[in-house]
């Protein structure tokens, strides 16, 4: 076992946590828990603008929801603390100091309009590609008292590679990667930086994220060999795209992990979605936390981007939702049957037969609210178009003989009723989609539900009979 194993998730506190950010760190928890390692949970907080606290909760809220628990970082602790960027300046103030000193970086006095006269001039003179800093700094032996950042003193010639567990050997030339700012005027370090000293200072031996940081990993390498240090290994992820293939936004789809709690999904079911787009293990589609905790491997993750279906994430959900127990399952949609009104009792018999009888047809736990409506209130709300289409004037005598049919059954259960009702109808000569439909609209309000005779069972004998005869009046009014 592979004890040794530490991998981090590093959020910008800027916004709620993404899908995309969400699967970056689950496949970062999935290993180290396949491996008894350690995961660590880093806020790269020094956007002071933007970063907030209520994007940090909102992150942390989202991570406890996922069930993706952090062995080190925020409210949790750990040795290589403090886990927030904004609190490790003075960690990052002396890795510059050493590359300064070693000659792999120095401290650059240009101004804003020394740059931009350079960036004109480089504009005006017709070369191709990029502007590039030129490196005016780069050799300077003064030291003027005014503001400076400090640069990558990067190579002029060779090539900077490294063997991905994703996309395999992957090469940079040299000549691509420009003295890039490392820390800021203000003591603030840049992206590159700050991640390579929290890296390295918290021995993380895997660095696993989206593919749309490959750019920034030679500048990395470089980093760690001016530090003298051993760098870890990287994965780089493939991107979740929209259906279209384009960059997945909220016009495509839901992007906030907490959007989908608040939609009534499990937890369980956006872990397997999210895992599945980008890793595959032979055919399986469905699994829970601890297959995916035993089959994860970066053999599985494939270079192609992942392409975002709203239709295969609702089927994925409705997996997990159909394998929990009706008890577990109506604990977990109590907060959704109160926010629409409804206080349910989860050792209700009544109530875990319904769930039992919706399980086959929800996908989320707000469908199981929407099924239910029909059981919970005192009447049904009527779809209109199914009143129009099966609350004919005719069918008010049928109504009312069915009631007289069922009304001494017993038990009032599901089976005797069926038997009961499909001996009426074979002996009366009429089919029973002609009564099982009006029946179903006066008993639900809706021309789609569970089985007819499941929902008699559960609405109960008393109510059974009110909503026939209250639908039969309904017909009736009709052709007044």
């Amino acid at each position: 076992m592979e004890s040794s194993v530490r991998v981090r998730f590093a959020p910008s506190p800027t916004g709620y946590l993404h899908i995309g950010g969400a699967r970056t760190a689950l496949y970062n928890w999935l290993w180290a828990r396949k491996h008894g390692g350690t995961f660590v949970l880093r806020l790269e907080d020094t956007d002071r603008e933007r970063s907030t606290p209520q994007s940090v909760e909102a992150i942390l809220q989202s991570m406890r929801w996922l069930g993706l628990d952090w062995d080190e970082g925020p409210e949790v602790g750990g040795p290589h603390g403090p886990y927030r960027q904004s609190e490790r300046e003075e960690l990052y103030r002396e890795h510059a100091e050493r590359l300064i000193a070693s000659g792999h970086a120095y401290r650059c006095y240009c101004t804003r309009e020394e740059l931009d006269a350079a960036r004109r001039a480089f504009e005006a003179s017709g070369q191709k590609g990029a502007f590039r800093y030129p490196g005016t700094c780069r050799h300077r032996s003064d030291q003027p008292d005014r503001p400076f950042v400090v640069r990558l003193a990067a190579p002029e010639h060779g090539r900077v590679g490294w063997d991905d567990l994703v996309r395999g050997r992957v090469e940079y030339p040299a000549e691509e990667i420009q003295d890039v700012v490392l820390v800021r005027a203000d003591g603030t370090p840049l992206y590159n930086f700050g991640c390579v000293v929290d890296d390295l200072t918290m021995g993380i031996t895997l660095v696993a994220r989206g593919d749309d940081h490959l750019i920034n990993t030679p500048i990395q390498l470089l980093l760690y060999e001016a530090l003298g240090a051993e760098p870890p290994r990287f994965a780089h992820l493939p991107m979740i795209l929209a259906p279209s293939g384009e960059k997945l936004s909220k016009r495509h789809a839901a992007v906030s992990v907490l959007e989908y709690r608040d939609m009534g999904y499990l937890p369980e079911g956006v872990l397997n979605y999210l895992a599945r787009i980008g890793w595959s293990y032979g055919d399986q589609e469905i699994f829970t936390v601890e297959q995916l905790v035993e089959k994860f491997d970066w053999s599985g993750v494939g270079r192609a981007s992942g392409r975002y279906d709203a239709k295969k994430f609702r089927h994925v959900n409705a997996q997990h939702l159909r394998a929990l127990p009706a008890d577990e399952l109506l604990r977990r949609a109590e907060p959704f049957f109160r926010e629409a009104g409804f206080e349910v009792d989860p050792g209700d018999p009544a109530m875990l037969r319904m769930v039992e009888l919706l399980k086959p047809r929800a996908e989320t736990l707000r469908d199981l609210v929407d099924g239910a409506d029909y059981v919970l209130r005192e009447t049904p709300v009527f779809d209109e178009a199914a009143v129009a289409k099966f609350l004919k004037p005719d069918r008010a005598p049928l109504l009312r003989d069915l009631a007289t049919m069922i009304r001494d059954v017993e038990p009032f259960e599901a089976a005797p009723l069926e038997e009961r009702v499909r001996g009426w109808v074979e002996e009366e000569g009429l089919s029973l989609g002609k009564v099982a439909q009006p029946a179903r609209v006066a008993l639900t309000g809706r021309s789609r539900s569970p089985g007819l005779f499941d929902v008699m069972e559960v609405l109960g004998r008393e109510r059974t009979l009110e909503r026939l005869e209250a639908a039969a009046r309904r017909a009736e009014l009709r052709e007044a």
